[in-house]
């Protein structure tokens, strides 16, 4: 496309998945226009895509109500840097993805100098905390969302609004519409995902190691993989596997979640994105969460949805099960997961799982929420 004057969008994502979709954003928005310059927060996704990280999102990420405050000074000096940002650079567009707490407080700092606000991947005010509409509709200029049924929520609150697909599609668009029938021959083999931050990490992993080691003992056909995230070091999760390198056939996996999903029959997942991209993939999962019991109490208390895993939520039923706080231990995952491993049920809940692809509509979210995007520049330019 043409080139034009050098301007300046600045983009904002706090963690792991938002620095993926970020970058996918910033290569839609460069092909279309490469005159525009990008800095803002992000991580390494968005730094190879030639954005200029004013902030390191992993200094930002963190889980739970209550553990934002041994993150809070951390937080702080990121608002502040990015404010000052801001008001020097004067950016055409700010583009927040996700992380709402964060985000919706500097769209209303944004605000004060006119400068457009373009929110992708909406916060889940139709989840829990919707008094946050008032602030969307106050302090951001549109919404690109990812979820079907978010477009009728905001538009029903007056916010300009375009349901653009899940960007997962963009990232997986040639997986087979059928769902996969898991690996050929060999023994069974589980994932293990305990997440993409250090705090859900510590407070996962353990539960889902001691369940590996109960399963061990019901079933000698299986085999375990950890999923290492890019954000997190080899070492760390080594301290948890090493103990159970005797009795378990466990191996580290640092590749690609494709990769490791490939691999599995099933897997035991931390709640988010990556339960969405298991559901894509067709593998049953089990969906585990476990953050501090003062921060699940005040979620408790404030959520107003029947399941918190991406995919029951698309699919509006529970196809798969969910072990929260309290239920998460390793009894009840390892009895869970020797449940699922039925022929007949892995099979009925990979059927299932292709329900909920369908219904996140095309690919090609990146390229919507880009054009979104500069129509927001042209129009304020």
């Amino acid at each position: 496309m043409g080139k034009s004057a050098s301007r300046t969008v600045m983009i904002i994502a706090g963690e792991t998945s938002g620095d993926h979709h970020g970058a996918r954003l910033v290569r839609a928005m460069m092909k279309k226009d490469d005159g525009l310059r990008f800095c803002g927060i992000g991580g390494e996704a968005m730094a190879r895509e030639g954005v200029e990280i004013i902030v390191d999102a992993a200094r930002l990420s963190v889980v739970g109500i209550t553990e934002v405050f041994s993150r809070l000074p951390s937080v702080l000096r990121g608002a502040s840097v990015i404010k000052r940002a801001v008001a020097e650079r004067r950016p055409e567009l700010v583009i927040l993805i996700d992380f709402p707490d964060f985000n919706l407080h500097m769209a209303r700092y944004i605000k004060r100098f006119a400068i457009p606000v373009l929110y992708y991947i909406s916060p889940q005010v139709w989840a829990w905390r919707s008094g946050r509409i008032r602030q969307i509709k106050r302090y951001v200029d549109h919404m690109a969302v990812i979820l079907p049924f978010e477009s009728d929520f905001y538009r029903s609150h007056g916010v300009p609004v375009t349901f653009v697909g899940h960007p997962l599609l963009d990232h997986y668009p040639t997986l087979d519409e059928d769902p996969m029938e898991g690996p050929a021959g060999g023994k069974i083999v589980i994932g293990l995902l305990p997440g993409s931050r250090y705090s859900e990490i510590e407070r996962n992993l353990p539960v889902m190691l001691a369940a590996a080691s109960q399963i061990r003992q019901r079933r000698e056909d299986v085999r375990f993989l950890v999923s290492k995230a890019p954000s997190i070091g080899s070492e760390f999760l080594g301290e948890f596997i090493r103990p159970y390198r005797m009795v378990l056939d466990i191996d580290l996996a640092p590749a690609d979640i494709t990769g490791v999903l490939a691999r599995c029959t099933l897997v035991v997942a931390a709640s988010g994105t990556v339960t969405l991209e298991t559901a894509l993939h067709g593998v049953p999962m089990v969906i585990v969460y476990r953050i501090s019991p003062v921060s699940y109490m005040l979620g408790k208390a404030l959520v107003k949805i029947d399941h918190i895993g991406l995919a029951n939520i698309i699919a509006g039923k529970r196809v798969v099960p969910e072990l929260i706080q309290e239920d998460a231990t390793p009894a009840k995952i390892a009895r869970t997961v020797l449940e699922m491993l039925d022929p007949d049920t892995l099979a009925r809940v990979r059927r299932e799982l292709g329900t909920v692809r369908s219904r996140l509509g095309e690919p090609g979210a990146s390229e919507k929420t880009a054009a979104i995007a500069l129509s927001m520049i042209r129009h304020d330019g």
